[in-house]
């Protein structure tokens, strides 16, 4: 328990992040089914937002409003940056639409060929 204590949050999620990225790079690059690399890539995909969300966080930092209780001098040391988070929910929304439309092409794939493996899938015409 100690040893996450001293871990701070940002680093955790950073490296949970990377442990996804890394998942979903295995699923889409080794798996031979099309639902299992649309999960892969779901899976990286979160991964690379997590990582962005951890580049953006400071410990104990506030919200990015300048006022009395954060002075304009100490403001990029305290002030947590929203560029990633905004970046981060953008992406998301981005992301689901490119899930969807996978999804979509896996469904007619299915309905032409009678499988999701990709390697019965050679021809170009459906």
């Amino acid at each position: 328990m100690s040893f996450f204590g001293d871990l701070q949050i940002s680093m955790i999620v950073l490296c949970s992040g990377l442990g996804l990225v890394l998942i979903g790079l295995w699923g889409i690059l080794t798996q031979r089914n099309l639902i299992r690399m649309i999960i892969g890539f779901s899976l990286l995909d979160t991964g690379i937002h997590m990582v962005m969300v951890s580049i953006g966080y400071v410990t104990g930092g506030t919200a990015p409003i300048i006022n009395d209780d954060v002075p304009m001098a100490t403001a990029v040391s305290r002030v947590v940056d929203p560029v990633p988070s905004a970046l981060v929910l953008t992406a998301i929304v981005i992301g689901l639409g490119v899930t969807a439309v996978m999804l979509s092409f896996a469904v007619r794939i299915f309905r032409a060929r009678r499988t999701l493996m990709i390697d019965e899938c050679t021809e170009s015409k459906w």
